[in-house]
């Protein structure tokens, strides 16, 4: 089985676990998962779990499915916090079937994680630490928003918690379940933790620079709700919200977007951050260099090269 043919399985068996006889469950869970994404997480699992001498895809695909659900569940909860309406280059599962059912369908895809680890005890430390801290994140970020102190410090943290911690899950998982022996383990959970740092600080320089049909997804939130990466380097100024605020009270009733992106453009937030995400990238490739030459290790090149060079 080729890699393609396993992303294939992975997502047939996410479409399998979410069936229910819950209309709205089954629907609303349909949905978000029928509009695709980039998938990158479970790609992640599986590529690390063949670079590392892993031989069966098969067995290893339900472990890359419920990283993906814990992804799609984050985003869902995402959505009704941030009040967004268009997820995946649809209409969110907010904004079809409101808050109370968007809670729902999130926790729903949550249970369903644990429906597809249940067969792997040793794993399941793992992924309740990297759901703890995806939760501790978002959390951080909403309180640093709501206290005035959004720095470039609880930046890096927040991402570290929400974003790099789930990608340094699916390495783990990878490596793990193709027995790798600890140094290969710790060089691709290290591999996993940077790519997530530089897939979140291209995310949110995405959010501010690209609009809702290329984005997929509600462009803006992070920067309306004063975070993100630009946000914390706008002007020298290291308050992302305080830096917000200034720009939101100059804002143009009929495009306020447009006043704000420019703001916050002028200078080298935008560049600065992209240096940010290329370093850690090379920092990633850097630990491949403990495992033998392999079609999977270069696809896993490629994979952190496409993160800090996508368009959506």
């Amino acid at each position: 089985m080729g890699i393609n043919e396993a992303m294939q399985l992975v997502e047939k068996v996410m479409h399998q676990v979410i069936e229910t006889d819950v209309p709205v469950l089954r629907e609303a869970s349909e949905h978000i998962l029928s509009a695709g994404g980039k998938r990158v997480r479970p790609r992640l699992t599986l590529l690390t779990y063949l670079a590392a001498g892993g031989q069966s895809l098969d067995a290893i695909a339900p472990v890359a499915a419920a990283v993906e659900l814990v992804h799609t569940a984050s985003v869902v909860h995402d959505d009704i916090n941030d009040h967004g309406v268009l997820r995946r280059g649809r209409p969110s599962v907010n904004a079809i079937w409101g808050r109370t059912f968007a809670l729902l369908t999130g926790d729903y895809l949550f249970t369903k994680v644990y429906e597809l680890m249940a067969p792997h005890n040793e794993l399941n430390p793992i992924m309740a630490e990297a759901a703890v801290r995806l939760v501790e994140g978002e959390t951080l970020q909403a309180a640093a928003v709501k206290n005035n102190n959004y720095t470039r410090q609880v930046y890096y943290d927040i991402i570290a918690r929400k974003t790099a911690s789930l990608f340094e899950a699916g390495a783990h998982f990878g490596a793990r379940l193709a027995h790798a022996d600890d140094t290969i383990i710790n060089a691709l959970k290290l591999f996993g933790f940077n790519v997530g740092m530089a897939f979140q600080i291209i995310d949110d320089i995405l959010d501010l620079t690209a609009d809702d049909l290329t984005l997929g997804k509600t462009s803006g939130i992070d920067l309306d709700q004063g975070r993100g990466y630009a946000a914390i380097h706008t002007n020298g100024n290291s308050n992302g919200a305080v830096a917000v605020a200034e720009a939101v009270t100059e804002v143009d009733q009929d495009d306020p977007m447009k006043k704000i992106k420019a703001k916050i453009m002028n200078g080298d937030a935008i560049a600065e951050g992209r240096r940010r995400a290329h370093e850690l990238v090379d920092m990633a490739i850097a630990c491949l260099d403990v495992l033998p030459q392999s079609a999977a290790r270069d696809e896993l090149a490629d994979l952190a090269y496409m993160v800090v060079n996508r368009s959506y």
